[in-house]
């Protein structure tokens, strides 16, 4: 899936509004799962931080033809 700017976002916990992590265990604060970085469910949301990556304000940074996200 692609955010607004073209830049490419896995679908997954790692990327959703919805995760939160307690003491390094990832959950889902919709359902309350413990889940893995991977999972999908029905409620994904893309996160604040990767839809607006790609924005002058800290979303990208290119490096030497390499591209890193960067999540404030």
């Amino acid at each position: 899936m692609r955010n607004v700017h073209g830049i490419l976002v896995n679908k997954g916990c790692m990327s959703c509004q919805h995760k939160e992590i307690l003491d390094g265990v990832r959950y889902c604060k919709l359902t309350q799962w413990e889940v893995t970085a991977s999972f999908v469910c029905k409620t994904w949301e893309m996160s604040d931080g990767m839809r607006n990556a790609g924005l002058k304000n800290g979303g990208v940074v290119r490096l030497r033809g390499t591209l890193e996200v960067v999540m404030e």
